[in-house]
């Protein structure tokens, strides 16, 4: 592989040198005032990023995954019941650790390539009169079939239920790239990473608590000690952690939610609509499909591309790093061998999207496919050039 190529897996994502550099820095005393100038700011930014004014903002040393395991322990006991779809790797994966810790599952088996069945959440909590499930799963954006699906949907289900069920949201792939409102959707845990939109190296899982979802912690019975939000708590109020911080890559964090907000969040969701509109196109002129199953569940942050039957789509994915040293995302799960997935999140412009474009357009008619050389290239370039572009700001 080239470290000069930018790479199109749906993260980690190519890093603007700015922040990269944010992540270099030398070592300070970590339980000092000077790392409270990093850490609050860093939180209240990622609180802005999440369009909330009360969720109550945890980072720990981890990933996404980290993330998820937070939000299950804060607010869980061993037996309770847990709502959730299974449409993708990643929502099974999250289904998989509740399992691990002894919750109880009732899983809506869910096509891969389609969003959350919002209407059968509605019917299924309806029908639980004696409130047994304590918390509904969502993933927005399922980054293995690169399908959104309608959070506030989910919550319209809860509400007209007048269910007090709580709302985990996983924006792993989402959040800091596409449309996130924490607080009119009645997200009770979002659950992101730093490897995604915040455009950092994989290490910081980022948690964001209501105030429901802290009350839920006072009496919540499953076992917890690294992920436990009231040890941060404490650790927070005197500018530290109850263990060594990753201080580097908070420092990135800063200086990567300055960069959102000064580009301004509904310049970073357009940009990121604009640069998968034009690689939608490409895929359109290629005559081959995308794995979201309507235009409604498409995501403005990966797309699966499916193969034509019989091809094994993890070729191009080989073919593309051996030949032209450049990264595509594989298929994962029960989609493996017929996707391939172009990230097209964080720091991303119209120019590496073409240039990504084109390399999956060599890369198929190198191994045969009936696509002709430059129609998918011709078809991106058409519509960038028919848009308005929304330039990053000093995330160079």
């Amino acid at each position: 592989m080239s470290f000069q190529n930018p790479v199109f897996i749906p993260g980690p994502t190519n890093m603007p040198e700015a922040i990269r550099k944010a992540c270099d820095m030398p070592t300070i005393d970590h339980r000092s005032p000077l790392f409270g100038q990093i850490l609050h700011p860093a939180r209240a930014g990622v609180q802005q990023i999440l369009k909330s004014e009360t969720a109550e903002i945890f980072i720990f040393p981890s990933t996404g995954t980290g993330g998820w395991e937070t939000a299950l322990t804060n607010t869980l006991s061993a037996g309770d019941t847990v709502l959730a779809a299974r449409n993708g790797m990643f929502s099974h994966r999250w289904i998989d650790m509740c399992q691990r810790h002894g919750l109880e599952m009732n899983i809506v088996e869910t096509p891969w390539g389609h969003g959350i069945p919002a209407d059968r959440y509605a019917e299924i909590l309806q029908a639980d009169k004696e409130h047994k499930i304590k918390v509904v799963l969502a993933t927005h954006n399922e980054t293995a079939t690169g399908v959104k699906s309608d959070i506030a949907a989910v919550r319209k289900a809860l509400d007209a239920a007048n269910h007090p069920a709580l709302l985990f949201v996983d924006g792993v792939s989402s959040i800091g790239s596409m449309d996130f409102r924490f607080d009119e959707w009645g997200v009770d845990v979002a659950v992101t990473g730093s490897q995604k939109g915040f455009m950092l190296p994989a290490g910081l899982a980022i948690v964001g608590f209501s105030q429901q979802a802290l009350a839920a912690s006072k009496t919540a019975k499953l076992p917890r000690t690294f992920f436990d939000i009231a040890d941060m708590t404490k650790g927070y109020a005197a500018n530290a952690y109850p263990y060594t911080p990753a201080v580097g890559l908070m420092n990135g964090l800063l200086l990567a939610t300055e960069t959102l907000l000064k580009e301004g969040l509904e310049n970073v969701f357009a940009r990121h609509t604009r640069i998968a509109s034009g690689v939608r196109a490409a895929v359109d002129a290629w005559g081959l499909e995308l794995c979201a199953a309507s235009p409604d569940l498409y995501s403005d942050t990966v797309s699966a591309i499916k193969t034509p039957d019989g091809f094994n789509a993890t070729d191009i994915v080989t073919h593309a790093a051996e030949k032209y040293g450049v990264a595509f995302g594989v298929g994962l799960g029960e989609v493996a061998g017929k996707v391939f997935r172009i990230g097209h999140l964080g720091s991303m412009t119209d120019v590496m999207a073409l240039s990504g474009i084109a390399t999956a357009e060599m890369c198929m008619v190198d191994l045969g496919l009936d696509i002709r050389l430059g129609s998918g290239v011709a078809a991106a370039q058409e519509y960038y050039r028919g848009t308005t572009g929304l330039k990053m700001r000093d995330a160079a």
